[in-house]
């Protein structure tokens, strides 16, 4: 009833701020009723303080990406950072009165914190930290996969900074049978039901436990914008960015996996073992996602460049391999038959993306495409092509590329 009550106020609350004014008798509007001038197109460029040149694939929630050359910054902005929502953003939040609460059956005693309680009882830390939705490159299945059709733009990497989960847990203290923890937020569901989350996922202790596992209030040293979970949200890098819960106001400590929404059935899972295209798949041979393949992106120069014939092309780009470093970077220009080196950085810190840099000599004019390749700490190497298919469109971590023209 409280998050019933909680809901209702904040939904009526939002719609009032974005009207700017009261809406009349708004506490009689019928559950999930939206007012006609909220029906409107809203400029989400504006609304989230977005790069025009983003790209909207879905409202209902908001889903936007960003294009491969829109990503050439070394550090995320959050004008070009890609968002992912399961529900309605919440709104008029007060960040004064927020609090964090850890509970669950294997917590020793749940405890509540402030903002203010976080800030100022724990260390604080921070690390540039690789998010990648688990879809990003869904449009290139085949047969197609249902969902959003991401195609290489939802992935960022930007300085997250707030205090341990780790920290945090072992203050409240938790039991020998601990295996996950999963968190709750305040955002709200698309039918409006206040008795349904959108989204309520988690991580085995093991990674809640990581160094680099944040409860995070900043980010760019700036407060986290509402699109990306502000007042406080989790960060957990290398893994899929579902894991990483925006607007988090509770974390529970859990004696089995964590069985909120889409954490059960197929959601973020792909098949265990590798299957045919269009097979059908039984759900108890599903295989929770974890850390995220090696990938890599090339952002300079934008797809579709043209350029004289004995000038050398630079390009540039990232690479990230969820909990593993990448350690080798290679380009083609002959749709892989042969592969150069390309100089490839160390990371800012564990799970940051790494940037790499290849000067190019074409031999003749003509077009060309640019391919990119990384290969992880572990050998494994990214496919010239979309990977194994799955029902979900997960993990597809084929090479990028990018289309030159010379003149």
């Amino acid at each position: 009833m409280k998050r019933r009550n909680f809901v209702k106020s904040t939904l009526l609350g939002s719609m009032t701020a974005a009207l700017g004014t009261d809406i009349v008798f708004g506490t009689l509007m019928p559950d999930g009723y939206t007012p006609l001038a909220l029906l409107q197109n809203t400029d989400p460029f504006q609304l989230f303080d977005k790069d025009p040149q983003m790209v909207v694939l879905n409202n209902k929630p908001w889903n936007i990406e960003a294009q491969a050359h829109l990503l050439d910054d070394n550090v995320t902005p959050n004008t070009r950072m890609f968002i992912r929502n399961n529900g309605i953003i919440p709104e008029r939040i007060d960040a004064s009165k927020w609090t964090l609460t850890i509970d669950g059956e294997s917590a020793k005693e749940p405890k509540t914190y402030t903002l203010v309680d976080l800030k100022t009882r724990f260390p604080q830390y921070t690390y540039q930290l690789t998010l990648e939705c688990g879809g990003n490159g869904r449009s290139e299945f085949d047969p197609p996969a249902k969902g959003n059709q991401w195609t290489v733009g939802a992935v960022s990497c930007a300085n997250w900074t707030g205090v341990r989960l780790r920290d945090v847990l072992e203050d409240v203290g938790f039991n020998k049978d601990a295996v996950y923890i999963g968190y709750h937020a305040t955002d709200i569901h698309l039918s409006r039901d206040p008795d349904k989350e959108p989204i309520s996922r988690g991580v085995p202790m093991a990674k809640a436990l990581q160094d680099e596992t944040l409860l995070a209030f900043r980010m760019n040293e700036k407060d986290i914008p509402m699109a990306h979970g502000y007042p406080l949200r989790l960060v957990a890098g290398g893994w899929p960015a579902s894991a990483s819960g925006k607007w988090v106001n509770r974390v529970s400590i859990r004696n089995k996996v964590h069985d909120g929404a889409k954490m059960t059935g197929t959601a973020y899972r792909v098949p265990c073992e590798s299957v045919a295209p269009g097979e059908k798949i039984k759900e108890e041979d599903f295989c929770i996602i974890e850390s995220m393949p090696v990938k890599s992106l090339i952002t300079y120069p934008k797809s579709g460049a043209t350029f004289p014939l004995g000038k050398k092309l630079q390009i540039r780009g990232h690479a990230w391999a969820g909990e593993l470093e990448v350690k080798k970077m290679e380009y083609s220009i002959d749709f892989g038959a042969t592969w150069k080196k390309c100089a490839v950085e160390r990371p800012a810190n564990r799970l940051a993306w790494q940037h790499f840099t290849a000067t190019i000599d074409f031999p003749k004019k003509g077009y060309y495409e640019v391919w990119a390749r990384a290969t992880d700490s572990e050998n494994t190497g990214q496919p010239m092509v979309l990977p194994g298919w799955n029902p979900k469109g997960y993990l597809n971590n084929a090479c990028h590329r990018i289309a030159v023209k010379v003149t």
